[in-house]
């Protein structure tokens, strides 16, 4: 069994798959402090409580917060006796490697929803994630990342409204009943709405313009079902592409000998 830790800057999500499809997937908080014993005995509690039967013999990590690494590491050696991948290193292969920049470190997250998106919906793909920041990925026509966008979050948005001006609440993401606001909180989540709305259109109209062609767009992240609310923004909203990529890099790096 395959144990795929996708690590963002906000929450961890631990997924096992079992050769055939994915059992569980657990979610936490990403804390650099948090020791491997902490998440083993986290892990094994939820492992428990839906008794089941594990053993795992694999594992891969993609950590957009690097200061995790090393505890998660050490989970997986002292308590799976696995050595795990971890996307971005040198020994963790790549179907295809990005083309960008020379020096350029592309976020491991955005690697792998590169390979799942390839993987699913084939060439010429816009993949947006709804993460703390919003990305844009280009894929080419043979699965290459070559080159994407990144925007502020929706909640990082949000915070920094209410961090930054004294009067103004905090809010709840939700689509408004109209666009003109008749308080602040209608007024901050239309503004919030409808500006990401219209970022998502914008960017993807300018990258369809820039690369030439028929693109398709697929969104990732718990806030994507909230954009796709009759506004034909995407081509399909895929609530499970990280692990997804997570399992097909590992299996790839399996046939290649790697692991």
């Amino acid at each position: 069994m395959l144990l795929c830790i996708d690590t963002g800057n906000t929450n961890t999500v631990f997924s096992i798959w079992d050769g055939e499809k994915f059992l569980a997937h657990w979610r936490i908080s990403t804390d650099h402090r948090r020791t491997a014993d902490e998440y083993f005995v986290w892990l094994s509690t939820l492992i428990a409580v839906q008794k089941f039967e594990l053993q795992i013999n694999g594992c891969i990590i993609s950590a957009t917060a690097p200061r995790v690494v090393f505890n998660l590491r050490v989970l997986c050696n002292r308590y799976f006796d696995t050595r795990p991948l971890v996307v971005g290193k040198p020994d963790c292969a790549l179907p295809v490697e990005p083309r960008v920049d020379v020096g350029t470190t592309v976020g491991p997250d955005r690697l792998v929803n590169t390979v799942a998106g390839f993987d699913r919906h084939g060439p010429d793909l816009i993949v947006v994630d709804f993460g703390t920041a919003t990305t844009f990925d280009v894929v080419d026509t043979d699965g290459a990342y070559v080159g994407g966008v990144i925007a502020p979050g929706v909640n990082l948005s949000l915070e920094a409204l209410h961090m930054g001006a004294a009067s103004l609440p905090h809010v709840d993401v939700t689509r408004p009943s109209q666009v003109v606001g008749t308080n602040t909180v209608a007024c901050l989540q239309s503004g919030i709405f409808w500006g990401y709305i219209g970022l998502v259109d914008g960017i993807v109209t300018q990258i369809r313009e820039e690369r030439q062609r028929p693109m398709k767009v697929i969104a990732t992240g718990g806030l994507a079902p909230l954009f796709d609310q009759g506004f034909d923004l995407f081509d399909a909203i895929e609530d499970d592409l990280t692990v997804h990529g997570l399992r097909l890099i590992y299996d790839y790096n399996k046939e290649m000998g790697n692991v």
